[in-house]
């Protein structure tokens, strides 16, 4: 939102005071960020630790849901400065610079969730289409894509350390963080939030609807094989699920963000900020709900939960992995010699 400057700060519109003033942001928005900082900071912590320290194959795949849910995580540690700004009335006393650092993390983080979420859908198109590629030569590219969407996302936010975050509004008696935008510099954020969702979202989008798309048709040729007919529809429902869910989580905020600026740039009057703020924070629930996604892609990921929650070592997991194979391969051994002397009775 914009609004009259003045000298000590800017003065908004009746209608802008009711925003920054209703119980959606005062109450309704910390409440959901609270859900997700209670619910996102242990699972994408353990999801971390299960990617990095009890996975030991790396693929792609991991490689990717690694960063995401690091990316999650640098998010859901930043949650708790907003959820204490809604409850002190949208007033923001941390001082200038934190604003600026929680607007780009919560920015720069969201985007790269989006990019990573993308990264997964074609690695597994990919997989899915070429299951024989050299997984060696497959980590490398991850590594390497993985570094560049970081790269590129942090280049993405710097422009959001070059103007005001927290402006004062002289009406309510409140310093706003990233609520409210000074007409003086309307055009550079305007045009930077414009470029950001374009190359943040669309992008990103069209790569994941066209590798699910694609994949849908490679998993639908194979249907006719009743052996994996089975796992095929598994991963179909998974697929339909995880687009789902970015496009619910994702695309409203993005959608609103292009026409709160476009509408910011026109001057013309704004009454869909609280619809805007609604979908920004309908949009953090995807740092919670990635954790579960994990939880049902990987059966890998799942084993390592559930020893991690028994307090079971790789050395344990492996003793007990070793007994079973013996005790599977000494009843194979049974039943074969079982069976050879019916034979062998038969026969006389």
């Amino acid at each position: 939102m914009g609004g009259q400057e003045t000298a000590s700060g800017v003065n908004v519109s009746t209608g802008d005071e009711q925003v920054l003033s209703s119980h959606l942001t005062t109450v309704f928005l910390p409440i959901v960020y609270i859900i997700v900082f209670v619910v996102g900071l242990p699972t994408n912590a353990l999801a971390i630790w299960v990617f990095v320290f009890r996975t030991k194959k790396k693929h792609p795949s991991s490689i990717y849901m690694a960063n995401l849910a690091l990316a999650d995580l640098l998010f859901v540690i930043w949650v708790p400065l907003k959820i204490a700004y809604h409850l002190n009335n949208n007033n923001w006393t941390y001082g200038h610079g934190l604003c600026k650092v929680l607007v780009a993390f919560f920015y720069g983080n969201m985007y790269c969730s989006i990019a990573f979420i993308a990264c997964i859908s074609a690695q597994r198109y990919w997989a899915v289409v070429y299951p024989l590629s050299r997984p060696q030569r497959a980590n490398a590219v991850a590594v390497t894509i993985s570094v560049v969407v970081w790269a590129a996302v942090w280049l993405l936010t710097i422009p959001l350390y070059l103007y005001d975050q927290e402006v004062y509004v002289t009406n309510l008696n409140i310093s706003t963080c990233h609520d409210v935008t000074k007409l003086s510099q309307k055009n550079m954020a305007v045009g930077y939030f414009l470029t950001l969702g374009t190359l943040g979202f669309v992008a990103p989008t069209v790569v994941c609807i066209i590798s699910y798309v694609l994949m849908l048709k490679a998993l639908r040729n194979s249907m006719a094989d009743p052996t994996i007919a089975k796992k095929r529809r598994k991963a179909v429902v998974l697929i339909v699920i995880v687009l789902v869910m970015f496009l619910v989580c994702f695309t409203p905020s993005n959608i609103m963000l292009l026409v709160h600026y476009t509408l910011l740039l026109d001057e013309a009057n704004n009454n869909l900020y609280n619809l805007y703020v609604s979908t920004l924070c309908l949009a953090s629930l995807n740092s919670c709900l990635d954790p579960f996604i994990y939880y049902f892609i990987s059966e890998d990921f799942r084993d390592h939960v559930k020893n991690t929650f028994l307090c079971r070592s790789e050395k344990t997991v492996e003793r007990m992995r070793v007994s079973f194979r013996a005790l599977k391969y000494s009843k194979k051994s049974n039943t074969s010699t079982s069976d050879s002397g019916n034979t062998q009775s038969t026969e006389s």
